[in-house]
């Protein structure tokens, strides 16, 4: 279908039709067994190994595109595919395919004194609506997820990566044949018009049960004041790495660089570093000129400016920004009461680590920290689906309500419950 033919026949009457064609699919999915759905994303999975170089072609088109647009080196990253991030997007399906199912799952049960048996069973919530920005991977990964979960999935991804998206959906799309499953399981909307995210948001005439934004502050900004429907929320990943006067300087060296460096594009990536001023003095030299070394741009306030000439004095909305480059903002704080204060203060709920040795000052950064995702001696980059073992996730959740954390297949499903009588009636 072709840009000037969904004009000509509107993108409301479009969109509608995809919600329709979803809605249906999503009935025949609750049923589908494990077995069917896992040999899609493994046909899925082996597509996407066959198709490599088709793929490859259409992100080298969205990169490209791209670059001439102006566009950053991080934004590119994160668009940017290579033979290895291909095999890791193909062996996340692979891996969510190994996963228990959770649709059937019983969450508890018990009885009455009636005699009236109750279960609360796992069922899919329905239809998710997935809207992302410059991420291609995330085609896969929402796509592969949903269909785990019993759900079917609309994608919307951005114009950016519409040619990789549009390859790798076609991979998703041959899985599910190769599964007879309806190959509207997993729909990717053809147009890249800003009015299909506005009927998204709409609902589609009540075929969406939920939405997730996967983008940036302007996207999800908008997705939570236009939406009718329940949204997964997650602003921005403000991410925080505090080292305490406790931490041993090599560990913190090596988690502070590949908390912000290993890749300074994702939302667990650390945009602010927090040094404790109790530290040995050489603590706060070495991490600053770790980071210089690196590449890192370092805006810090007064003290970290004394460690190092090369530090840029930090503006005051340097703290509570998401870089999203390699730029970090550094601080220096009087102890782990106010590091947990600052993150309250300009955090995101997100994701937020401290290095430490003393036991005593992790567990209270752990259980003061009302963040989704706290760590203790670990890189805020492991705030990822597939680190957690869910094969892969959709977002990080930042809301409290339904999921929170990196979104997988157990977050895709609600629960009903099931009451087995023998002819009991309520007494009047």
């Amino acid at each position: 279908m072709t840009q000037s033919d969904i004009r000509a026949g509107g993108t409301s009457t479009l969109m509608l039709g995809i919600g329709g064609k979803a809605r249906a699919a999503a009935r025949e999915l609750q049923l589908a067994p494990a077995e069917q759905k896992n040999r899609a994303l493994n046909a899925a999975a082996a597509s996407l190994r066959r198709h490599l170089a088709d793929i490859l072609t259409a992100n080298a088109k969205d990169a490209a595109a791209a670059r001439r647009a102006g566009r950053t080196d991080a934004f590119v990253d994160r668009l940017a595919l290579d033979e290895k991030r291909l095999a890791a997007i193909a062996q996340g399906l692979d891996e969510i395919a190994l996963l228990p199912d959770p649709v059937g799952t019983v969450l508890s049960e018990w009885t009455r004194p009636n005699g009236m048996k109750i279960a609360r069973v796992r069922v899919p919530i329905g239809v998710i609506g997935i809207i992302y920005e410059s991420r291609p991977n995330v085609t896969a990964d929402a796509g592969g997820l949903c269909l785990k979960s019993g759900n079917a999935a609309i994608l919307r991804g951005g114009s950016e990566s519409h040619n990789s998206s549009v390859a790798i959906h076609n991979c998703l799309v041959e899985g599910l044949r190769t599964a007879n499953l309806p190959e509207a399981s997993i729909q990717l909307v053809p147009t890249t018009d800003r009015e299909a995210v506005g009927e998204m948001l709409s609902g589609l005439g009540g075929a969406i049960d939920v939405i997730v934004p996967r983008g940036g502050r302007s996207l999800v900004e908008r997705v939570g004041s236009e939406a009718r429907v329940p949204v997964f929320a997650h602003l921005e990943g403000i991410c925080h790495t505090y080292v305490d006067r406790a931490a041993d300087l090599e560990m913190a060296k090596r988690i502070v660089l590949n908390a912000k460096m290993r890749r300074t594009g994702v939302c667990g990536a650390t945009e602010c570093l927090l040094v404790d001023k109790a530290a040995p003095a050489p603590v706060l030299p070495a991490l600053v000129k770790m980071l210089l070394d690196a590449g890192c741009q370092v805006r810090g306030d007064a003290a970290t400016r004394l460690a190092d000439p090369r530090v840029k004095p930090a503006a005051p909305d340097d703290f509570g920004k998401e870089f999203l480059d390699a730029i970090i903002a550094v601080k220096v704080v009087d102890g782990v009461d106010e590091a947990i204060a600052h993150i309250a203060r300009y955090g995101s709920q997100h994701t937020d680590a401290i290095v430490t040795n003393d036991t005593a000052a992790a567990e209270r950064f752990l259980s003061r920290v009302d963040s989704a995702i706290v760590l203790h001696n670990a890189s805020t980059q492991f705030a990822d689906g597939g680190e957690f073992g869910f094969g892969a996730e959709i977002g990080i959740a930042t809301g409290k309500l339904h999921a929170r954390g990196p979104v997988g297949v157990e977050q895709l499903t609600s629960f009903k419950y099931v009451i087995r009588g023998t002819g009991q009636t309520r007494p009047g």
